[in-house]
């Protein structure tokens, strides 16, 4: 641990508080500014397929099935079967019951990288493929014993999951027990081994644009991989000024600790304009080392298709009717 590191944890409320405060009108006129930018002909066909390997496809129902989830995995492969020069998504994402039937149903089509071993028993997985995501911690409440809430997460990553979303303790952020949240994000963190870990803020129950910057420090300092707008369960989800908050945090983070941390807003994103003005956004606000999957997904499962639309028209010059991808 840095000097710099050891003297943030050793206050975190004075830390945090002591962050600079964010602009309400400064970073929703930058927001609605970089939404008005237009990305015409090659370069938007290259932010499609972007777009596309961004995407974490979710299946996150109580009515899920082995059926849903198989299926879901093959459109993760190959999102459009007619067209083979299509890439596949970032990962699939599913609750920690269906990652044995995720698992199986992506054997041989993905990786972990060099830094995360499979689990002993874990299906093959060719490099550079689908990623295996599951939600733990009692997603989506997040309301349960810390020891439920490893073993919920070893349980997926012994399964065969090599990110983990969790949620965090929002009651006890808002109520400032900031350290309890950080002591709960470390133990995850480490019950993760080589997996890595996306942090849900649920921004959307955190009033402020200073609460989404409070706890997309605390998450970053407490190890989390990537921060996460939401768990798609709420009213509010992702916007663009939240995660342009986030955004610029992980900037800053990376700047004093020398350390990247990913961003994934999720809910709500529904359509190719809506995916090219996130890219936008990253491009104009942190740069090319954000544009790639390791480092931003889309947790908008409902964008695949629209994408696909939209490449098909770019390389047929029609579009394809709505019923001819599958509906998930």
């Amino acid at each position: 641990m840095t000097v710099t590191a050891a003297t943030e944890l050793s206050d975190l409320r004075s830390f945090l508080h002591g962050l600079p405060g964010v602009d309400k009108v400064g970073v929703e006129a930058r927001a609605a500014a970089l939404a008005t930018r237009s990305v015409k002909t090659t370069a938007k066909a290259h932010a499609i397929d972007l777009a596309i390997r961004m995407i974490d496809l979710t299946t996150l129902e109580g009515a899920d099935t082995p059926g849903k989830v198989r299926a879901l995995c093959a459109k993760a492969v190959r999102p459009d079967p007619a067209d083979p020069s299509c890439p596949h998504v970032g990962a699939i994402c599913v609750y920690p019951a269906m990652v044995p039937i995720a698992a199986a149903a992506l054997a041989g089509s993905y990786a972990h990288d060099s830094a995360s071993a499979p689990a002993e028993g874990t299906p093959g997985r060719v490099k550079g493929g689908v990623h295996l995501a599951s939600v733990a911690t009692a997603f989506p409440a997040g309301q349960a014993p810390l020891e439920v809430k490893l073993a919920d997460t070893r349980s997926a990553v012994d399964a065969g999951a090599d990110e983990i979303d969790m949620v965090i303790s929002r009651g006890a952020f808002l109520a400032g027990d900031y350290r309890k949240v950080f002591d709960e994000i470390v133990a995850i963190k480490e019950a993760c081994g080589g997996a890595h870990l996306k942090v849900i803020l649920e921004t959307g129950e955190l009033a402020t644009y200073d609460n989404v910057r409070r706890a997309s420090w605390l998450a970053m300092l407490a190890g989390a991989d990537f921060i996460k707008t939401s768990t798609g369960k709420v009213a509010v989800n992702a916007t663009l000024p939240i995660t342009l908050v986030m955004l610029e945090a992980v900037r800053d983070f990376r700047d004093r600790h020398g350390r990247q941390v990913g961003v994934k807003p999720a809910g709500g994103i529904k359509t190719t304009k809506d995916a090219i003005k996130y890219l936008v956004m990253i491009n104009e606000t942190v740069g090319d080392d954000w544009l790639d999957p390791a480092w931003f997904r889309f947790g908008a499962s409902s964008l695949l298709n629209d994408l696909l639309m939209q490449r098909t028209k770019l390389t047929t010059g029609h579009y394809a009717g709505p019923d001819y991808f599958t509906l998930d």
